[in-house]
């Protein structure tokens, strides 16, 4: 499984990758790391891959994906600062995510890149499979991680996103 996502970085839209292990699913909470004293994060939508493609078509994009959910791209902005993009980004529980919806269900609108391009761009440059995530930053300023806060996301009452910061 991969996990590729875009996010803005100093005003200009980035392809990242993130460790398999930066997945964080069932409502588990996230630990600071002592080695950063700068975590912030970003609403993201995570898109699941359900099929094999590469050099995938804009028009034919839409077939590619098949559920979507609220996630939160987890980042050490010290060490952005400091050009240490792997540790940056690919860190254990880097990116919580909730619930898979159908894309008719849930479906944000202030997303930086659109599903079906960032489909494109990742399909040029990688075989996309079953399982893989794509997640896309939503065009909202990073906020700082705050211990004891709790992150969620509900829609129509129903909670699709609770993360615990410890």
């Amino acid at each position: 499984m991969k996990i590729v996502g875009f996010t803005n970085i100093e005003n200009k839209i980035e392809m990242v990758l993130k460790s398999d292990s930066s997945l964080m699913v069932n409502r588990k909470p996230f630990f600071i790391p002592d080695w950063s004293c700068d975590m912030q994060y970003t609403p993201c939508v995570v898109v699941r891959v359900c099929k094999l493609g590469k050099h995938v078509a804009a028009k034919f994009a839409s077939r590619y994906y098949d559920a979507i959910a609220p996630g939160l791209n987890i980042h050490a902005e010290d060490c952005r600062k400091q050009g240490d993009y792997v540790r940056t980004w690919a860190f254990d529980g880097s990116l919580p995510v909730g619930a898979f919806q159908s894309l008719d269900s849930y479906m944000p609108t202030d997303l930086i890149v659109d599903i079906d391009e960032a489909i494109c761009r990742v399909s040029e440059l990688m075989i996309i499979r079953q399982g893989d995530l794509i997640f896309i930053d939503r065009a909202v300023p990073a906020k700082s991680l705050v211990r004891e806060e709790v992150l969620r996301e509900d829609m129509n009452g129903e909670e699709l996103l609770y993360c615990k910061i410890k």
